[in-house]
């Protein structure tokens, strides 16, 4: 299969980038729009293509999908060690692919409309396409020093992104939040990355996940080096996780996220989607059989239980919030928890490896379309959808709003069509991976399982108080009467929300699995049955509580007392943190060193340096300016010294 081409997908976002960054003062506004919306369906058409030659027309050799690379090398270190640059194809780069391309063009010609009269018109979608350009390079790289240059990138046109509306603060901050949280994860992910290629004597990801004909790791001799009783791969497999954690936004690394509300509506779909938050779990897919084989599958184990607890602490939150993007926001730090568990729970082999299939059939049913498997495109259906309410009534609280179902057909029926598919319900997308995930945890570690299980129902009820508080409720009287948002964005809500119907009748287990052979999925329909039991008892639930003005949910809310209070306030995550930077970090910590530093070492410096300024002042008189006078210095000296050379030497 010729791959040269697949390198112009990245290319063409990273010109449109240049293109319209350098140029932004000469380029009328609704040009660059196009450009952006050109250049990002140039590189979608081509992922489409890519996949298809992948999936349909390159064989397979005994029955394994074959793996491209095209690369150089960059910086050479020894034989083994280098950094290369260049182009993976494998099934789940294909796949990231078509999501990543799929959801910024959506997002691309969903600007048009939303940001229609913005003073940065220009400029956003040149940030849009930088971002884009991060993140097709990310899922393309060939090895961890690569990754580690286009995750931070992705690091710094996120923070532009969020950062969009630099005129105000409360942006400005969250910007400084996504960025420095995810620096110090990134920390960890890159002794990570030196411990790995320390230790393997590479950074390839070819070798580091190579796999005998038994179906073993050959590497395995890499644990054998240990500290604090474990092997020092998995310390490193751990750091590198903490890197994906930081950008994924697990627990306690997620505090920036529900904050990343604070830009414009389609930053918040690009980065929720299919982008920014599922780089972490791409990048525990892309190390898979590290993960796996590597001790046990130990770090794997961290991998699972972090997703876990992040998927059932922020469901948790998320039925509490009245700020919809902030709703939407935990609701997907909670299905990034869910896919990080689904691979928690994987094994590498055939059916046994359904968590690793079922976590990237969610992730790309979550996000996109080709394939059309389920979760990601629900996920921008509601951000888009979200925007479209936003820009009807002009505020993101559900108090302002109720009723707008008269108002916004379009909107209406999408946003319920993305409700239904992430509260798992059949024949819709969400419901196929959903269940796929279940079952994985079921037969590995049932009380995940049940965390998952427990999710599953929260995740429908959040969801569907969120439906019927924006478009059902109490008739809301508006100061001025919404409407339907234009066609540039309506569009790409229809399309999506189509996708979302059809997405999960893929059989997306015979094209993405851990060890790339393929496999026929089953419905397990016993486990399907409580799962959609569950979801469903979620919606009727929301449906007594929201679908018309009551005091139930006040009610209730009173009930909880305390611990709602806890889930209303994020339990005080940011509190604390702030507490930590500012009270002990900075005030007991950076505070006595920058003193000892301004006093003593400063202070000796400037000491030194006001002696020699007051002894040059004494001495300066010595500078006559008459040669006799050095003259006769010189002699003294020399006679001196030869005195002081003869003394010692006589006695």
């Amino acid at each position: 299969m010729d791959i040269s081409y697949i390198v112009f997908i990245p290319l063409i976002p990273l010109a449109v980038f240049l293109l319209l960054g350098i140029g932004y003062q000469k380029i009328q506004p609704s040009v660059s729009g196009y450009i952006g919306v050109a250049g990002m369906a140039t590189s979608a058409a081509l992922s489409y293509y890519a996949a298809y030659q992948y999936f349909f027309v390159s064989e397979k050799i005994d029955g394994v999908y074959q793996t491209f690379v095209e690369k150089t090398v960059w910086m050479n270190f020894t034989d083994t060690l280098h950094i290369d640059m260049g182009i993976l194809v494998d099934p789940i780069s294909i796949m990231m692919l078509v999501v990543v391309t799929t959801i910024s063009l959506m997002v691309h010609i969903y600007s048009r409309g939303y940001m229609h009269g913005d003073q940065g018109y220009t400029k956003f979608f040149a940030f849009l396409s930088l971002f884009s350009f991060s993140m097709l390079g990310l899922v393309l790289a060939t090895n961890l020093f690569q990754i580690y240059i286009f995750w931070e990138l992705v690091g710094v046109s996120s923070y532009l992104l969020i950062g969009y509306y630099y005129t105000k603060t409360s942006a400005v901050a969250a910007a400084k939040k996504a960025f420095i949280v995810t620096r110090f994860a990134d920390f960890g992910f890159l002794i990570g990355i030196l411990i790995v290629g320390y230790y393997a004597g590479t950074f390839d990801f070819e070798t580091l996940n190579a796999v005998n004909a038994e179906g073993e790791g050959l590497l395995l001799n890499w644990a054998s080096s240990s500290f604090m009783g474990l092997s020092v791969m998995t310390w490193g497999l751990i750091l590198i996780f903490m890197g994906g954690a930081g950008k994924s936004a697990m627990f306690p690394l997620h505090i920036w996220l529900p904050d990343a509300m604070e830009g414009p509506t389609p930053v918040s779909a690009l980065i929720h989607a299919a982008t920014m938050v599922v780089a972490g779990v791409y990048l525990v897919a892309r190390l898979f059989p590290m993960y796996f084989f590597v001790e046990g599958g130990y770090a794997l184990n961290i991998v699972a239980y972090v997703g876990g607890f992040s998927s059932l602490f922020a469901a948790v939150i998320a039925l509490t919030q009245t700020d919809i993007k902030r709703v939407l926001a935990f609701s997907t730090m909670s299905q990034i928890g869910y896919m990080m568990l689904a691979l928690g729970v994987s094994s590498y082999k055939g059916h046994e490896g359904v968590g690793y299939m079922a976590s990237m059939f969610h992730l790309f049913t979550h996000a996109t379309l080709y394939f059309c498997p389920k979760r990601y495109q629900n996920k921008a259906l509601l951000f888009l959808g979200a925007g479209s309410v936003i820009h009807a009534v002009h505020s993101n609280y559900l108090k302002d709003m109720g009723g707008l179902r008269k108002y916004m057909p379009i909107t209406n029926i999408t946003f319920l069509i993305a409700a239904l598919a992430i509260a798992g319900v059949p024949p819709f997308a969400g419901f196929w991976s959903k269940d796929e995930i279940l079952v994985a945890a079921f037969e590995k570690n049932q009380l995940l399982y049940f965390v998952g299980l427990f999710v599953a129902g929260l995740t429908a009820f959040y969801m569907f108080r969120l439906y019927f508080g924006i478009f059902w409720g109490k008739n809301t009287k508006y100061h001025h009467e919404p409407h339907e948002s234009p066609m540039s964005m309506a569009f790409p809500l229809l399309f999506l929300a189509i996708m979302s119907i059809v997405a999960g009748f893929i059989p997306f287990s015979e094209f993405v699995t851990a060890d790339k052979v393929g496999f026929e999925a089953h419905l397990n329909l016993p486990l399907a049955a409580i799962a959609v039991g569950t979801g469903l008892t979620g919606i009727i639930l929301a449906w007594i509580f929201y679908k018309k003005e009551n005091d139930l949910a006040e009610k209730f809310s009173n009930a909880f007392g305390m611990f709602y209070k806890w889930t209303f306030h994020k339990f005080y995550f940011d509190e604390i943190y702030m507490f930590v930077t500012k009270k002990i970090v900075f005030n007991l910590i950076s505070a006595p060193i920058a003193k000892f530093d301004k006093k003593y070492v400063d202070g000796t410096m400037e000491g030194i340096g006001n002696k020699t300024v007051i002894i040059s002042e004494k001495i300066k008189g010595l500078q006559s300016g008459r040669l006799q006078d050095y003259a006769m210095f010189f002699v003294s000296g020399v006679v001196i010294i030869a005195l002081v050379f003869i003394y010692l030497w006589t006695n």
